[in-house]
């Protein structure tokens, strides 16, 4: 079956991106929830769908729908990691296109930064990590990223090009958390935190929370904004324990990208606009490598001179990324926000002259699970 066309995201809303002391994950997601219906224009008594994960409740849909006062007729807890909530986005279609709903909301909230600043990324033992009590997630992508550059030369200059190209993006961005000047010796130079990756290689720890709002697409044009269109999708988990990936320089993205791409019937050379799931500045190498946009091993090389930041080939990250936008725990839901502003014009300063298509790809795990989706505008129908 294809979801080519069939729903459509409609709102879209973030709160207490950055520091929200006081507040807990769920009244942050609850703030954010109300700011992507209102951007819809519908209440929560319209919302019969609700998806949504977490890292601080074992039931998390249950949770959710009895904070926000709703009884869904559908609902989606499954928890991939990260890249939950752009999993979230192909279910919904599904339960869409099903009828097993008609709004539905996929929302998630976090208060890492203020609540202590760690979440556990490996909350259940792995037998055959745990003798060398690796500090996860930083130990697996330093892994991922140490076994690239030794297969295929890429340097840690290289690295450091995603961070600034991202804090670049960020510097467009009145809402990102880090803004200011960022060279690539600034990234080379900082605390080592677990060889090759250091301080600036990581994501940013942050409060915050997301939303969207997504409908069929018959429904979606009568709404109060734009909408993007689900164009195609793909999921592909290829482990838990990163000493059990099997290559170390190829995700799952390269799988569920090729997924996404036949569902949509384009490629890598129609996308306008790309959110890539950050949380380490090796992550986005792997993933232009892994969808497409350069070959293997290529990647280091293909963001040398600011390819990847404003003024560059191909707009990579346009809020700022995890690495300097917003990152409470889980990212994946902002990939998707961003990706719906950009189609439809809203971004500022920031704004991709143009932007009909967008990919949005997610991570979850220890390079665990990847999901890919293509949003378009309506002229890519």
């Amino acid at each position: 079956m294809s979801l080519k066309g069939k729903a459509a995201v409609v709102g879209v809303g973030e709160w207490g991106c950055g520091e929200a002391p006081g507040w807990s994950p769920l009244e942050i997601l609850a703030k954010s929830a109300e700011a992507a219906l209102d951007d819809a224009g519908l209440t929560l008594a319209d919302v019969d769908g609700l998806f949504t994960a977490s890292s601080y409740h074992f039931m998390p849909s249950s949770s959710v729908a009895e904070h926000l006062g709703i009884h869904p007729r559908y609902s989606d807890g499954s928890n991939i990691g990260g890249s939950s909530f752009v999993a979230h986005v192909v279910n919904a279609a599904m339960a869409l296109e099903a009828g097993l709903c008609d709004v539905a909301l996929i929302c998630y909230g976090s208060n890492q930064r203020t609540a202590g600043g760690r979440l556990v990324s490996m909350s259940e033992a792995q037998p055959f990590e745990r003798p060398f009590r690796p500090r996860h997630p930083i130990a697996a992508y330093a892994l991922a990223a140490s076994r690239h550059m030794h297969e295929y030369g890429t340097t840690k200059e290289q690295l450091a090009e995603v961070a600034v190209a991202a804090r670049g993006w960020a510097n467009l961005n009145p809402a990102a958390f880090a803004r200011g000047p960022l060279s690539v010796e600034d990234v080379t130079g900082a605390r080592p935190i677990c060889d090759p990756l250091g301080k600036l290689d990581c994501c940013l720890v942050t409060d915050g929370g997301a939303a969207v709002v997504m409908t069929r697409a018959d429904r979606a044009k009568d709404l109060a904004k734009t909408p993007a269109y689900l164009l195609g999708g793909g999921i592909e988990l290829s482990h838990r324990s990163i000493a059990q990936m099997e290559d170390l320089t190829v995700s799952g993205a390269k799988a569920s990208g090729e997924r996404a791409y036949a569902m949509a019937g384009m490629g890598p050379k129609d996308m306008d606009v790309l959110a890539l799931y950050d949380a380490f500045t090796i992550n986005t190498i792997l993933f232009l490598e892994d969808l497409g946009f350069c070959p293997k091993g290529e990647g280091g090389r293909f963001v040398e001179g600011g390819r990847i930041a404003p003024g560059g080939e191909l707009a990579v990250n346009t809020n700022g990324g995890g690495l300097s936008c917003v990152h409470p725990g889980m990212y994946g839901l902002y990939l998707v926000v961003e990706a719906v502003r950009q189609l439809r014009g809203e971004r500022g300063e920031g704004q991709v002259a143009g932007a009909e298509t967008a990919l949005v790809h997610g991570n979850g795990g220890t390079l665990s699970s990847q999901v890919t989706v293509v949003l378009g505008a309506e002229g890519t129908l």
